[in-house]
This record gives structure tokens, C-alpha cells and sequence, in this order.
């Protein structure tokens, strides 16, 4: 079910928030029980088939976690970290490869063509964090249902954020509604829900409108007009801003609702002045991910320059595999990882770019590369790029004024993160944010709901 659906809004969250209320004061030790339980409803929603997945996998590395407190082998967390992959690579890239493969002259490899498991990479992701640090005597042990708790918690197990184990587990051993601020901290996750739910439908939903006729005329080798083209690359540039840091938003929210913080995931990207300030501001969660777990233990930037560049590429290329199945996503995530280093080698020669180049820069190398994220081809792509350069007809009809409601916001507005848990208690507050609820539950009964972007990753 869609964060942004009525049986979400109205029949799941409810009646987990009554549920969850009840337990927490009858009987406290099976809280957790429940949270887990309802994780799983709300994962088998989706695809039942795929629940046997989630529960396997928690298990198993659970399992693997156990047996290493007994006998800290140096193989037992490798294997069992490839072996994640592994499975994550059976259901989201073999058809990848086996399409590579066939580009070989006399050679037929097999699609399988299996469904990929919704939140697959998320939950891996998860798995290989808390591996790695009970690896590196980082993590202690926890029982079975804090691990499942942890790794199938139902606001982030589909599309993030991706929580470390440091950041979490310790709460779940807190009573929610004991906190003197528990009321506070329940209203501030309305307040960042209704916000989430805002932003998705009044800002992502209309500019999928303006952007999915042309990159899917694009997919089928229509010309793409100069209009076209910068309508499509400008409006995709913020709908997957606020469609994806709107499900963070509500992702966030609902996790206050049940008492549970959650990290951050975006704090205004579009007003970094370096590709190095974006990605400590865009999905951050992610970013901080690629860092520690790849670019760290490819030598990061203890072994000169030629080495930290070499990681940068690497650990942003694997970052665009990661996204997707697809070369386009490995040319914009190498393509990431070459801009990263290019800004190494400009501070390492001290050339010193005033913020506003820098900012003017940043936004076109990343809103240019954009177009690789989205394109369906190369093909595709690069009928959108002649559009951008001018070599295609220049058209018209460019449609401006939601781009630039969501330009305006996405640069100068806060994060609603920081307004939410800066805006003081007032009646007038909470019934102006009642009435936005409202009015987002009729917008979302007139419009069809679009799914999240992140889901398909």
C-alpha cells in the first residue's frame, strides 16, 4: 500500500497507531512484537510471495550474526555479505548481465525475467551494514525480533532511509508514551507526514505530468523539441526531489508517530555550490552508506590522489548500479564519481570557484546528468540532450509555472525537517495543518496516485 493511499491514511496507520497505543500501556514487552508483525502486513501488502524473502533473510543473517559471537571465523561475515549480494543480484541483475552477455556475438544467455522483491535493495543494504560492524566489533548482539524490528520497520524497509543499527536500536528499549515530550514528538510526525503528503502530491505528481510524455516519446525515437527537452530535464530535476524527500518526510513522520527517530535523508541539494556539497545534502543516508562501506575501504583519501579518485569513480559507479539495472545508470553514476574527483584534483591545485559559479556549475552538471537517470537508452538520452543544445526543432508550449513553484521551494524554502521542529505550538498550527490533511485526501481522491520513484529501486 502507497504511503499516499487511503487504505494507508485511513485503515493501516490508524488502526497500527490503536493497536501500538494499547499494547504499549496493557502489556510493553510486546510492543516490539507488534511492530514487527505489522511490518510484515504491511510488506505482504504489496506482494505475498516476497514475505517468505524478508523473513529468510532476516533469519539467516541473524543466524550468521549468532554463530559469529560464538566463533568469530574471518570467513563467516564475508561469505555471508556476499551471499546478500548475491541474492540481490538474482533478482535485480541477472537479466542485466545476461542482456551484456548477449551482446557477444554467438552467445544466447537466458533472461529469467524474475520479479524484483520491493525494498530488496534497501534491506540488503541494511543486512551489510550491521554485518560489517559486528565484523569490526562495532555491533553487539541483539535478540531476534530487535534485529527484525530493524530491518523490516515498515516506514523505511521500501525505499529508506538507510538507518544504521547505532541510530535505532538502542530506542526500541524506550516506552514512546512515557517521554514527556511523547505528545510533541506524535505531533510533529503528523505535522511531517501531512508535509510529505504535500509535497508528493501538489509538487512530484503534477510534474510527472509534465515529464513522462517526453521521455517516453524519447524511448520510442520520437524528436524531442528544445521546449520539450527542458521542460522534461527541469521538471524531472524537482519531481524526483519532492517525490523522494516527500516519502522521507513521511517515512520520518510515521516513525515519530510510533515513537522511533529516524536519520535525515535531504537537507536543500539544490543550494550546494560543489558536487562534493550535494551529496553530503542528497539522499545523505545513502551517501554516508557509499562512504564508510566503499570509498573508506578502497583507501579513500589517505593513499594520494591518483587512489581517492580511483575510489570516487569506483564507489559512485557502483552507487549508479545500485539504482538501477541498467548502463545508463553506471554511465550517470561514473559520471558522478569522475565530477567528484575533478572537484579533488580543483582543491588540491587551490583553484578557488566563487559560490555562485560553483552553484551555477553544480546545478548543471547535475541536472544534465539527470537525463541519463531517467532515459530509458542511450538512445533516448541523447534525444533529449540534442534538445537541450539547441539541435532539434525549438518548439513550444513550454509549461513553466509548476517548475518554478518547485524551483523556488526546492532553493530558498526550509527542509521540513527544520520548519516542522521549529514552529511553535499553536492552535492555529495545528488546525492549519488539519486542513491541509483534508485537502490532500481530496487531492489524492481526485488525481490517480503515482508510486514513489525510489520503489523501483
Amino acid at each position: 500500500m502507497l504511503f499516499n493511499s487511503f487504505v494507508f491514511l485511513l485503515a493501516f496507520l490508524p488502526a497500527a497507531l490503536i493497536l501500538h497505543a494499547l499494547v504499549a500501556r496493557a502489556a510493553p514487552a510486546w510492543r516490539l512484537p507488534l511492530l514487527v508483525v505489522l511490518s510484515f502486513v504491511f510488506y505482504g501488502w504489496w506482494d505475498v510471495r516476497f514475505v517468505p524473502l524478508l523473513a529468510g533473510s532476516i533469519l539467516v543473517n541473524w543466524c550468521v550474526a549468532r554463530a559469529y559471537r560464538r566463533w568469530p571465523g574471518r570467513w563467516l561475515i564475508p561469505a555471508a555479505i556476499a551471499a546478500n549480494l548475491a541474492l540481490l543480484g538474482l533478482f535485480k541483475y541477472l537479466d542485466f548481465f545476461a542482456d551484456l552477455a548477449n551482446l557477444i556475438p554467438g552467445l544466447e544467455a537466458p533472461r529469467l525475467g524474475l520479479a524484483l522483491p520491493l525494498g530488496i535493495s534497501f534491506f540488503t543494504f541494511h543486512h551489510i551494514m550491521y554485518l560489517a560492524d559486528l565484523r569490526a566489533g562495532r555491533a553487539p548482539a541483539f535478540g531476534l525480533t530487535k534485529y527484525a524490528l530493524y530491518i523490516a520497520f515498515f516506514p523505511q524497509v521500501l525505499a529508506g532511509p538507510l538507518v544504521r543499527w547505532s541510530e535505532i536500536m538502542h530506542q526500541f528499549d524506550e516506552q514512546p508514551y512515557a517521554r514527556p515530550d511523547a505528545a510533541e514528538r506524535f505531533a510533529r510526525g503528523l505535522m511531517l507526514l501531512t508535509v510529505g503528503l504535500a509535497k508528493k502530491v501538489f509538487l512530484g505528481d503534477p510534474l510527472a505530468a509534465y515529464v513522462n510524455p517526453v521521455f517516453q516519446a524519447a524511448a520510442t525515437g520520437k524528436v524531442i523539441t528544445v521546449a520539450e527537452a527542458w521542460q522534461a530535464t527541469l521538471g524531472f530535476t524537482f519531481q524526483i526531489y519532492f517525490d523522494f524527500s516527500g516519502y522521507t518526510d513521511m517515512a520520518l513522520g510515521i516513525a515519530l508517530l510510533f515513537g522511533l527517530v529516524l536519520p535525515q535523508n535531504f537537507d536543500a541539494p539544490y543550494r550546494a555550490t560543489s558536487l562534493r556539497e550535494f551529496w553530503r545534502r542528497w539522499h545523505m543516508t545513502l551517501s554516508r552508506f557509499l562512504r564508510d562501506y566503499l570509498y573508506i575501504p578502497m583507501g579513500g583519501n589517505r593513499r594520494g590522489s591518483p587512489r581517492q579518485v580511483g575510489a570516487l569513480a569506483a564507489t559512485m559507479t557502483l552507487g549508479g548500479l545500485w539504482h538501477g539495472a541498467g548502463l545508463t545508470f553506471l554511465a550517470w553514476g561514473a559520471l558522478h564519481g569522475l565530477g567528484l574527483g575533478a572537484g579533488v584534483l580543483a582543491r588540491r591545485a587551490r583553484i578557488a570557484i566563487p559560490a555562485p559559479v560553483g552553484w551555477l556549475l553544480t546545478s548543471l552538471f547535475v541536472l544534465l546528468t539527470w537525463v541519463l537517470f531517467r532515459a530509458a537508452s542511450f538512445d533516448a538520452a541523447l534525444l533529449i540532450f540534442k534538445g537541450l543544445f539547441g539541435l532539434a526543432p525549438h518548439g513550444s508550449g513550454f509549461k513553466w509555472r509548476t517548475i518554478a513553484v518547485a524551483a523556488l521551494v526546492a532553493t530558498v524554502g526550509p527542509t521540513a525537517w527544520v520548519a516542522v521542529h521549529r514552529l511553535p505550538p499553536r492552535r492555529a498550527l495545528a488546525f492549519g495543518f488539519a486542513l491541509l490533511f483534508v485537502v490532500v485526501l481530496l487531492k489524492i481522491g481526485d488525481d490517480a496516485n503515482y508510486e514513489f520513484i525510489y520503489f523501483q529501486f
